[in-house]
């Protein structure tokens, strides 16, 4: 559950800021824009490929095709609708894990959500709509934060918010830096726009002031310990979570994905390099964090039956 609405907020975030892109930026940020989403989920867009070519005619018309595969798409499971689908479905399951107050919250905006389509949110305003239900997510983490028992299941909840929140922040570096080499550069405007993405532009100001320079956008993003969104924060929170639910079941899967959750946070601490290998290091996090997803599953889910005896 905490995965799958993690993702739906992260991916209202994207599209809310693409879409009001489309009001007065020009064409080719547009374009930058939806390939950097796609290469971020890891999926073909209709049609095979985005192609920079035509007028504001065309660019509107092909934002409109995306913004509803990545929406309201019910066969693409990144989808805001599948994942408010699949959480909700999560949520149903373990009705007796989550407080009253958490279901009813989730449940309404998945009921507003499946009221609606592409051509209603367009004819008014996308944008809107997506702020709308990042802020419904928003609320639910709060409701949880209020009213959930500190056991078991809320630390699976935020171990799964977690991780899931590394890997769309992994996922969005490299996507921005594959997007720029299709482009053959990179604008400031990129690099802004990626800091909006991370709700991180008043903690780069502060930190570096107002001139954007690539390397210290990726430092921060990556390093920054008080950024709630940086991987830094992220992987620390993941490895926290672990320790505190313990051994599971199958106690060498848990102690493995233990280790590689202290394995992951070193890694950004302290090998975080200056200027070569950025791209390498967080593609070597990217694999490492499936395998942390797949040996909590082991664990501590789809465990032998034999493991759970011995303990």
């Amino acid at each position: 559950m905490g995965r799958y609405l993690e993702r739906a907020e992260h991916l209202c975030r994207l599209l809310r800021l693409q879409v009001e892109a489309l009001v007065d930026r020009p064409v080719r940020e547009i374009h930058f824009g939806w390939n950097r989403i796609y290469l971020s989920l890891d999926r073909q867009p209709p049609g095979g490929s985005i192609e920079l070519f035509g007028g504001d005619n065309y660019t509107l018309a092909d934002s409109y095709t995306l913004a509803d595969d990545l929406t309201f798409e019910r066969f693409n499971p990144n989808s805001v609708w599948s994942c408010f689908a699949l959480g909700r479905e999560n949520a149903r399951q373990m009705r007796h894990c989550i407080s009253a107050e958490m279901w009813t919250c989730l449940n309404l905006a998945y009921l507003r959500l499946q009221t609606l389509s592409i051509q209603e949110i367009w004819r008014v305003s996308p944008e809107n709509f997506y702020t709308e239900t990042a802020s419904e997510l928003h609320t639910f983490v709060g409701v949880a934060a209020a009213t959930m028992y500190r056991d078991e299941g809320w630390h699976f909840w935020q171990l799964g918010r977690f991780i899931e929140r590394v890997q769309c922040v992994v996922a969005l570096l490299l996507a921005h830096l594959a997007a720029g080499r299709q482009m053959e550069e990179f604008l400031d405007e990129d690099w802004i726009s990626l800091l909006h993405l991370r709700q991180a532009v008043d903690a780069y100001n502060r930190s570096y002031s107002v001139d954007v320079q690539p390397d210290q956008v990726l430092d921060l993003l990556v390093t920054d310990p008080l950024l709630p969104g940086s991987l830094w924060q992220s992987l620390d929170a993941t490895a926290e979570e672990l320790d505190a639910i313990g051994p599971g079941p199958s106690a060498h899967s848990s102690a493995v994905a233990r280790r590689l959750a202290g394995r992951l946070c070193a890694l950004i601490r302290y090998d975080w390099p200056d200027r070569e290998g950025r791209e390498v290091l967080l593609r070597w996090v990217r694999e490492d964090c499936r395998k942390l997803h797949e040996f909590v599953i082991a664990a501590y889910i789809d465990y032998p039956v034999e493991d759970s005896l011995l303990r």
